[in-house]
């Protein structure tokens, strides 16, 4: 869905780039706009993905994690705001959405 470039946005995100807001409020951050992978030269695009981590030896899911995503490689790249917010959500200084069963194989 593009966004409606009539609408702007706050302008600012606080670190780079802007933001627009699209119809029925959902927004677009630029903020990986031009910006290229450092292996590849693909292009990068904003994305929410699911991160999956092992913490004190628990493993937890991290999910709808904005990320800049190489289009060639698949590369991630992370905004250091988000790694931060990654870092105290697995520690615990936030409560978990919900829980989900995990299986285990062995070879």
């Amino acid at each position: 869905m593009p966004y409606n470039s009539n609408r702007e946005g706050s302008g600012d995100n606080g670190l780079r780039g802007s933001t627009k807001e699209m119809r029925e409020g959902e927004t677009v951050m630029e903020f990986w706009q031009g910006e290229r992978c450092e292996y590849c030269e693909g292009l990068i695009v904003e994305k929410k993905v699911s991160l999956s981590r092992k913490v004190k030896r628990k493993y937890v899911v991290v999910e709808n994690v904005p990320a800049g995503v190489c289009t060639k490689c698949g590369t991630r790249y992370y905004a250091a705001n988000v790694l931060k917010t990654i870092e105290e959500t697995v520690r615990g200084r936030r409560k978990a959405k919900r829980e989900i069963l995990v299986p285990v194989y062995s070879l």
